[in-house]
């Protein structure tokens, strides 16, 4: 199985007045063909930093200040996406790797019809395509991601539809020009449940049946749960465990990721309080030293005060002093 992406360690700050924050800090990771790649963790840990840097998303005072970045195209030619120039970068956005972001509402164009939209979408990669061949793509990819009407869609505002459907054209439009990855940044935060679930198993089904490979970034380890195969779990700006979804979830092995799955909401329990993580998540400025955890850990001891080296145990890669 080709690997479509391989970023090791990346290395993204942002260069502010009170200081520097260290927003991804030497992140390691890959994503097979097909495979769906969850980035977990709670707000502020750095998973939509990591997935903006993969395409190179980051606007000053942000830096990606070194790592490399390699996607493989449709014809297996691997691209350093570290050293492609501006105009290079716009060939591969929306064609070799595409952004689903959080909030549908402010990834559409208020004032432009859908059509306008997803012909831009298109004509910039295929500036040969006719009137009518832009309309049958659109409309095929409308229907690819279940819009009911997609010919009267079409004509529409985006204030004239619903969030499930602002958020099936915006995965349209991703899918439009068949991108090897999809980056999806918590595509689901706006919608109810059961929209959600479909939405969820919608970009599932589409990876397979296009061939792509997905990176969802979300703080719901019970979605993670649903619809990935690997599992990298970020705290303060690193991956602390990484591996194989059966693995990291049946069996973890850092203590901050069975803290977030003792969070989950259990059926045959009958406690009317849910197990929470003590503390809140460390302001990227300030990081305490050594283990970033340390502060919230129930097992932090005196050596917690020296950052783990990863190590790979039982077939993942994690970042502790005291393991299972």
């Amino acid at each position: 199985m080709n690997t479509v992406l391989e970023v090791r360690d990346l290395h993204t700050r942002f260069y502010t007045r009170k200081g520097v924050v260290h927003a991804v800090d030497g992140a390691s990771f890959s994503v097979d063909e097909g495979q769906v790649l969850g980035i977990v963790g709670e707000s502020g840990a750095g998973k939509s930093i990591t997935g903006f840097s993969i395409i190179r998303l980051i606007d000053p005072p942000g830096r990606i200040v070194s790592g490399e970045i390699h996607l493989r195209d449709r014809d297996n030619d691997i691209v350093d996406v570290m050293a492609l120039n501006r105009n290079e970068l716009r060939n591969i956005r929306g064609h070799l790797a595409a952004m689903i972001f959080q909030d549908p509402q402010t990834s559409l164009n208020p004032v432009l019809s859908i059509r306008r939209q997803l012909y831009e979408t298109l004509f910039y990669h295929h500036p040969g395509m006719t009137r009518n061949q832009l309309r049958q793509r659109s409309l095929e990819a409308l229907k690819q991601v279940g819009m009911p009407a997609p010919a009267e869609r079409l004509n529409a505002f985006p204030h004239q539809l619903s969030g499930g459907m602002k958020q099936r054209v915006v995965i349209a439009m991703a899918l439009l020009n068949n991108p090897r990855l999809l980056i999806a940044d918590e595509p689901t935060t706006a919608l109810d449940a059961t929209i959600q679930a479909q939405i969820l198993l919608l970009m599932k089904r589409l990876c397979s049946d296009y061939g792509s490979s997905l990176i969802l970034i979300t703080h719901d380890i019970g979605v993670v749960a649903q619809i990935c195969d690997h599992v990298a779990v970020m705290y303060g700006g690193r991956i602390v465990e990484y591996g194989a979804k059966k693995d990291v979830l049946f069996h973890p092995l850092h203590p901050y990721t069975r803290g977030l799955i003792q969070c989950l909401p259990k059926l045959d329990e009958s406690s009317p309080r849910l197990t929470q993580i003590k503390g809140v998540m460390p302001s990227l400025l300030n990081l305490p030293k050594g283990c970033h955890f340390r502060t919230r850990c129930p097992q932090a001891g005196p050596d917690c005060a020296v950052y783990p080296k990863e190590r790979t145990v039982k077939g993942r890669r994690v970042s502790c002093h005291r393991l299972g």
